[in-house]
């Protein structure tokens, strides 16, 4: 059976309330869905949660509602909760809605963003530059770090929007593309870079070449998609999300 897993942000102390204890389990179990631990489709048992994340049945049971409330679990009547399948239909929405809620997101920032707006994206950039893609040198291990770098130059660029609704929504499909983003990475591209994928973007951005920002962005988005197809055989041979044209 394997061991509660115990981390630094997630420490459980006896007597914790149970609030506690059920952010805690969500937040522990969310991150292992995200990041592929807890795989798409696995029925989710109660004695291997239990003995997974040390709790009992009832702060279980509300980061399980929690987490289908997200959408990244699934109840089946008489069956329990299982981690969200993944799919080509979903993917292809979520990819849909992201690139167009980040155009409008990335274009306002644009126009609205100052000096310090801009300073902070070169900054993430550089940051996410040094940061290498896996934590291993053999193989794809995920990097909890990168991903952290990389969220914080994604939403950067989109911080001057001025809705805070809007970056919400747009973080929202970002935790929801995470899960296919760990598909790719787990496998080579000789032909794609991501350190000169951002840099362009950030280029563009703070030279205020909204065209060209969103054009890039979206290309990002579209390369992501193109390896998860690639390598996942009930991807492979559907046809790739219509490219999304930049509304210039």
């Amino acid at each position: 059976m394997e061991k509660p897993i115990v981390s630094a942000k997630s420490d459980i102390k006896a007597g914790g309330t149970g609030a506690t204890l059920a952010t805690s389990v969500y937040d522990r179990m969310r991150e292992d869905i995200l990041t592929g631990k807890l795989p798409p489709g696995d029925k989710l048992r109660a004695d291997f949660l239990r003995a997974r994340y040390g709790v009992g049945t009832s702060p279980m049971r509300e980061a399980l509602n929690r987490l289908a409330a997200d959408g990244l679990v699934v109840h089946e009547d008489q069956r329990g909760f299982r981690v969200s399948a993944v799919s080509t239909a979903e993917l292809e929405e979520l990819l849909k809605t992201r690139c167009w809620l980040e155009e409008t997101a990335l274009r306002q920032s644009i126009a609205h963003g100052d000096a310090a707006w801009e300073e902070s994206i070169v900054l993430s950039f550089h940051r996410l530059s040094r940061q290498p893609r896996s934590a291993s040198d053999a193989s794809y291990t995920f990097n909890p770090e990168w991903e952290k770098l990389h969220h914080e130059f994604h939403r950067g660029l989109i911080a001057a929007c001025g809705s805070r609704w809007l970056a919400g929504y747009c973080d929202q499909l970002n935790d929801q593309t995470l899960r296919y983003r760990q598909i790719a990475a787990q496998f080579d591209d000789p032909r794609r870079n991501e350190v000169d994928e951002h840099r362009e973007i950030m280029e563009a951005t703070i030279a205020r070449d909204d065209d060209l920002a969103v054009k890039l962005l979206i290309r990002h988005f579209e390369d992501t998609d193109a390896l998860i197809r690639k390598h996942v055989p009930d991807m492979r041979d559907s046809a790739p999300f219509g490219k999304i044209s930049a509304a210039v």
